[in-house]
């Protein structure tokens, strides 16, 4: 019950300030009025007892009194009309004075009271006095009462009046200090009525107004009050509430919106736990994907115990949602080590499908020799076939030739790596990113080189690094990171690289949320592998260059310590697929045909590569001939690539930029 009272007297209180309040502005408002009426009268008296003496002595008179100094019955005349006025009203003091320049001469003074001045009597100018009968001994002095309280008398008026002579000349002043006994009492009194007059009035008012307020606020919301406690204790159980409020107002609409809103309440409480049940599983299943995502990316370190050629570490630090970063890295070959990174637009698990769609289809079109231009064109064309959700992604692979050190890369919109040279630092390396992937098909993508040194390194990132943000709205961007990267890491390995910027990531962004993943990678060439680079030849598509291309194949061949068995079954592929561009690529015209052959060591392979520039036909795509059959039954054609399938133990086949490329491979070990 003492809840319920608190808005009534809150209100009681409310009301009885103002009445204080207003009892205190009026009060001091007409208490100043009734004192400015009471200084008007006073000194309207004042004036009109100084001007009627001014006007009824003789000017001329006064002259002949202070040269003579003797009195007549003229002065006694005056005087008599000084005392008479004085004893018939509250003047205290009525005289008339001479001002001179050091000194007062008084000529009349009334003398009823003690304390009157003698006829001559010269008196001092008090301080500022002087002053002030300046302003006063003139032709049309402005008329201004002096009020003092006086220890004795209490309040006192006093007014002067210049006497002139019958020139207009002022010859002296009247001046008449006037009593006012009971100004203190009459105000107080009139305040003391009218407080009480107001205190009733606006306390009758105030108490009629609180009642008024109590029927149709205060209750009414003491039942508004009742009925929320009600309805927050019973919520799961109760079917409806009771609120009976007949105001006719706004409280009235606002009892029949609670009765409402407790039922859309009701409502609510059953959708939100249906949907945080449904969340709580999207959830689970939100951090099950964050897993598998996590554990799809390479994430056992050193990746390459074996291999004395490389040192590569690469993280990802995953934002709360699923996102879309990802990194990749792997062998090529047995000579080349591909590296990918790459950002998918958005967030969330279509971001994350994507991601997985464009990891798997860079690395399954990553092949020995292919142009990594070649790899994201047709990468793009197959990811907006299927990308019905407008995403993206922005991509950077590279691959890198352990026996020669040059390093061929292709970037989809991607961040300009960082290359550090033994000699030197880490910078930034300014390229001109391809258009991003899954954005518009049929874009051709080309493919560059950076050639790199022993003891250099690659450190690529996805903007997650450089759009980390400070508390401040401040970006971590590329200078902090150039910074960073050759201040702090000059002579660190790749795992200490990523940790250290990692840590300057942290340290700058302190504790603002993480918006975005944090993908790095770094990679040292650190030995050249022993071995011999890619070889090719490129001749006329004539068949007279059959001999030429099978020479030089063969002499690589015997570098190699092939089995006989081996080259007998590349020659018959050679013979084969040259003989196709002789006298299919390019009709009657002649063009040229280039053969690049690669060596993998473990298991040892060899990879030929045959690229012409001649109309698109892919002969893989052609049936295999039934070999059941005879000669005179077969269809014509097919058995020589049927022969190339059956001895190569890979074939594959790709047209990019105008390019037919046809690759085997074949074991020997």
């Amino acid at each position: 019950m003492k809840k319920h009272h608190k808005l009534q007297n809150t209100v009681l209180v409310g009301f009885l300030l103002l009445t204080l309040i207003l009892v205190i502005v009026i009060s001091f408002v007409v208490g100043l009025q009734y004192y400015q009426k009471e200084m008007n009268n006073s000194s309207n008296t004042a004036f009109a007892y100084t001007k009627a003496a001014a006007e009824y002595i003789d000017g001329d008179k006064i002259e002949g009194y202070i040269e003579t100094g003797q009195k007549d019955d003229y002065y006694y005349e005056i005087l008599e009309f000084f005392n008479a006025y004085q004893a018939h009203s509250d003047i205290q003091y009525y005289y008339l004075f001479v001002p001179e320049e050091d000194y007062l001469i008084y000529i009349w003074d009334a003398d009823n009271e003690e304390g009157a001045c003698e006829f001559g009597y010269k008196e001092e100018y008090m301080d500022g006095g002087k002053e002030v009968l300046q302003t006063i001994f003139k032709k049309n002095p402005a008329e201004e009462i002096s009020i003092v309280n006086d220890d004795t008398y209490g309040y006192i008026a006093s007014a002067y009046s210049p006497v002139f002579n019958s020139e207009g000349e002022p010859v002296a002043v009247v001046g008449v200090d006037m009593l006012m006994p009971d100004l203190q009492n009459n105000i107080t009194k009139f305040l003391i009525r009218v407080v009480m007059t107001i205190v009733l009035i606006v306390l009758a008012s105030v108490f009629v107004f609180f009642f008024v307020v109590k029927m149709q606020v205060v209750n009414p919301i003491k039942k508004l009050s009742d009925a929320s406690k009600s309805m927050v204790e019973n919520l799961e159980t109760q079917d409806s509430i009771e609120v009976d409020i007949k105001t006719g107002n706004e409280i009235e609409e606002l009892s029949d919106s609670f009765k409402e809103m407790f039922f859309e309440i009701k409502d609510y409480i059953h959708q939100l736990s249906r949907v945080t049940a449904e969340k709580e599983r999207i959830g689970a299943e939100l951090s099950i994907a964050t897993q598998i995502q996590s554990s799809m990316l390479p994430c056992i370190f050193p990746a390459f115990p074996d291999r004395e050629e490389i040192d590569i570490y690469a993280t990802m630090t995953p934002a709360k949602e699923v996102g879309g970063d990802f990194y990749d890295f792997f062998m090529v070959d047995d000579s080349h080590l591909a590296i990918v990174m790459a950002d998918v637009s958005g967030k969330g698990v279509p971001a994350a499908l994507f991601m997985v769609i464009g990891k798997t289809l860079i690395k399954d079109h990553t092949l020995p020799g292919r142009d990594l231009g070649e790899v994201f064109t047709e990468v793009n064309n197959i990811l907006c076939e299927s990308n019905d959700n407008g995403l993206f992604i922005t991509a950077f692979e590279g691959v890198l030739d352990l026996v020669t050190g040059e390093f061929r890369y292709v970037n989809a919109g991607h961040e300009m790596p960082f290359i550090y040279r033994k000699d030197g630092g880490y910078e930034a390396y300014k390229m001109r990113p391809g258009f991003v992937l899954a954005g518009m098909e049929d874009i051709k993508y080309k493919e560059h080189k950076i050639q790199l040194n022993i003891g250099d390194k690659v450190f690529q990132y996805t903007d997650g690094v450089t759009e980390a943000t400070d508390k401040d709205n401040q970006l971590f961007g590329m200078e902090r990171l150039a910074k960073v990267l050759n201040e702090k890491c000059l002579g660190s390995n790749p795992q200490q690289t990523l940790e250290i910027v990692k840590e300057n990531i942290d340290i700058f962004v302190g504790d603002n949320d993480q918006f975005d993943d944090i993908t790095m990678l770094c990679l040292e060439y650190t030995k050249k592998m022993e071995g011999e680079p890619m070889r090719e030849i490129t001749v006329d598509a004539i068949v007279e260059n059959i001999g030429t291309v099978t020479d030089f194949v063969e002499e690589i061949l015997d570098s190699y310590d092939c089995p006989m068995k081996v080259k007998m079954q590349v020659d018959i592929a050679i013979d084969e697929l040259f003989s196709n561009i002789c006298h299919y690529a390019y009709g009657d015209a002649v063009g040229k045909a280039t053969v690049k052959v690669e060596k993998q060591e473990e298991p040892k392979a060899v990879c030929i590569t045959f690229i012409d520039s001649g109309i698109p036909y892919n002969p893989l795509e052609k049936d295999d001939p039934d070999i059941t059959l005879s000669a005179e039954e077969r269809e014509i054609g097919g058995l020589g690539i049927f022969m190339v399938k059956k001895n190569m133990d890979e074939v594959h086949y790709n047209y990019c930029d105008g390019q037919n490329q046809l690759s085997i491979k074949k074991y020997y070990e």
